[in-house]
């Protein structure tokens, strides 16, 4: 039995054999950087935790960037400016990558390194400068390319904590054995933001307690409550006797968040009169 078999034969010059060109596209081509040393911008933000930046309300925070590999200064300097936009900050929505803090004035530390090749350094801040007693420190490595300018919202610190200070009695302040005195204390972020009940940094989320001590021991254990006043805390306490404080009192306040991690300390030290020195009453 014979079957018919058909074969395809090419065609010479047919499309079938014609090369197919390969679809162009345009292709942005990079230039590469010159060589030599080629100025390249950083900025640096420090910023507390949970809150705003801070600023010269609270004597801003300094910045150092030194070059790992060889432990060379490369710049230092310290952030000014304004702490930032409490409403935009800390109440409008905003998408992952969208500016935060540069959509709007926010105090930074802005410096040009002349690069002459990738170099890894460190970064490092402190703050707030003005409140030494509730400073916080941080850094970071970061590597930074020659023309590979850092801007925008910049390498951001998050540095965690509160400003706690006694502000009655005054520290130092001689007190009376016997009465019961009033201690105030103000508590705030790092950036200088009151806490108070129901505002954007809520005190009701955290807990704010003085011991009252006698060298290292408690001799009582405060819970203080919101006075009203700005960002103003407080509870009263016994003064003990000169013979069982012979050297003064120590009162330290603490404020403590542990849903968010900051965390706070501001003491005093005072020294005990007997009754008999108490001032008489006009």
């Amino acid at each position: 039995m014979l079957l018919n078999t058909l074969v395809a034969v090419p065609l010479h010059g047919s499309a079938a054999e014609r090369p197919v060109a390969p679809a162009q596209s345009p292709v942005a081509v990079l230039a590469p950087p010159p060589i030599g040393p080629i100025p390249t911008e950083v900025l640096v933000r420090v910023v507390a935790h949970g809150a705003l930046v801070l600023g010269d309300e609270v004597g801003g925070a300094s910045v150092t960037i030194t070059d790992i590999a060889t432990g060379r200064l490369l710049a230092s300097g310290k952030q000014q400016g304004e702490p930032g936009d409490q409403n935009q900050l800390m109440r409008t929505p905003r998408l992952m990558g969208e500016p935060r803090y540069s959509s709007r004035n926010a105090a930074s530390y802005r410096t040009t390194l002349e690069l002459e090749h990738p170099t890894q350094v460190e970064i490092a801040v402190a703050g707030p400068l003005a409140y030494p007693q509730a400073m916080q420190r941080a850094s970071r490595t970061v590597l930074l390319v020659p023309g590979q300018d850092l801007l925008n919202d910049g390498i951001v610190f998050d540095l965690y904590g509160y400003i706690v200070q006694i502000e009655q009695p005054k520290p130092g302040e001689p007190l009376i054995a016997k009465e019961d005195v009033k201690l105030r204390a103000t508590v705030r972020l790092l950036s200088g933001d009151l806490l108070r009940p129901h505002g954007d940094w809520d005190a009701r989320k955290t807990n704010i307690f003085a011991d009252v001590m006698i060298g290292d021991r408690i001799i009582e254990r405060l819970q203080l409550f919101y006075s009203g006043d700005k960002s103003l805390f407080e509870a009263p306490f016994f003064v003990p006797l000169p013979t069982e404080a012979p050297d003064g009192i120590n009162v330290r306040v603490v404020a403590a968040d542990r849903s968010n991690g900051n965390f706070g300390m501001g003491d005093a030290k005072y020294s005990v009169l007997p009754p008999q020195l108490r001032p008489k009453k006009k």
